[in-house]
């Protein structure tokens, strides 16, 4: 008995044999797929990065500045471009707040007020966003010329630990070059006494290397969020190089901002529990006894921990391919530190 060909199996017979008169090229060559490396940068599990052995402090200090003592705080950031070090021997044309990237931390109190001038150095317009502000942005938030400033005033009326940045645009392309900073707002009641860091979590989109000629923005990648660094204070694994020294069961204080453009954070201490996450404002109802908390971009936790024993504990983002691209430190538990 014959066996009948299914109308479906003949129509693709047919429709191969007209591809093959037609002409259409045969289909591309499998590209074989990246493969992740086998050895570890580092002898700490979720290190992700080499870990430095000596107290070296790292090239951007995370320590947090003390808290303010003035009602009224005057603070001057003058715009300019300048090369800037992401790590690696990578250097960025960057345009910055003061020449650094992040901009400088700054900290007041609730209730006082920030005397604020901004002073555009830089051949084209710029302007300011402070997270922890509340005024009008059609006011406050313009545009900047080359050659020209802006000067205002504001109280913050909310505590946390808020983002600064250029608003610009195309603001992510601002953000992505470097163009941000954090603003810690104290409560009126001084926070119990820790050892205080700041962390800036933000990325790098780069154009390919040439040789004498730092890399610059490239459009096309902040577009498809496909950056080549995410970093901790501006440069990749810096203080995985240059652990940051904290002393066994000592209340340690992370003041934590996302800059993006953006990637979230999964902020996370490998070999730790944080006892208390203060979210963007939030002081009531503080997060107690959690390991990863979420910061979006463009905004703030304030993270509390404490090491319960000596060693190296990794702070990571958990979304561990940015990770890999540099958003790693190590806080080193060690009874001798000051």
């Amino acid at each position: 008995m014959k066996k009948s060909i299914s109308p479906f199996v003949f129509a693709l017979f047919a429709l191969a044999c007209r591809s093959k008169d037609a002409g259409v090229p045969a289909a591309a060559p499998v590209v074989p797929m990246a493969q992740a490396p086998v050895t570890a940068p580092a002898n700490v599990s979720h290190g992700e990065a080499h870990v430095g052995a000596d107290t070296v402090p790292a090239p951007v200090s995370a320590v947090a500045p003390p808290r303010s003592t003035q009602h009224l705080q005057r603070i001057r950031l003058e715009i300019s471009n300048a090369t800037v070090p992401i790590g690696d021997g990578v250097q960025y044309a960057a345009w910055t707040f003061g020449g650094t990237v992040p901009g400088r931390f700054i900290r007041i109190t609730v209730g006082d007020t920030l005397d604020f001038t901004l002073v555009n150095k830089a051949p084209m317009p710029h302007s300011m966003d402070f997270h922890a502000a509340e005024i009008a942005p059609s006011k406050y938030y313009v545009n900047v010329m080359p050659n020209d400033s802006i000067h205002y005033r504001f109280v913050p009326r909310v505590p946390g630990v808020f983002m600064y940045h250029c608003g610009t645009a195309p603001v992510a392309a601002h953000i992505a070059n470097g163009m941000y900073g954090a603003l810690i707002v104290d409560p009126v009641t001084p926070r119990p006494a820790a050892r205080e860091l700041v962390i800036v979590q933000s990325e790098f989109y780069m154009t390919p290397a040439v040789p004498g000629a730092p890399r610059a923005l490239d459009w096309n990648h902040v577009l498809s969020l496909a950056p080549d660094f995410v970093v901790f204070n501006g440069q990749a694994s810096q203080y995985a190089t240059h652990p940051i020294v904290v002393k066994p069961n000592e209340l340690v204080r992370m003041y934590v901002v996302n800059a993006g453009p953006n990637r979230f954070s999964s902020f996370h201490v490998v070999g730790g529990i944080f006892e208390r996450v203060f979210v963007d404002g939030s002081q009531r109802s503080p997060l107690a006894g959690v390991q990863t908390v979420a910061v979006p971009v463009g905004g703030g936790s304030i993270f509390e921990i404490r090491l319960k024993e000596p060693g190296d504990y990794p702070f990571v983002t958990h979304a561990f391919a940015d990770a890999t691209k540099g958003a790693m430190g190590i806080l080193r538990a060690d009874a001798r530190a000051k």
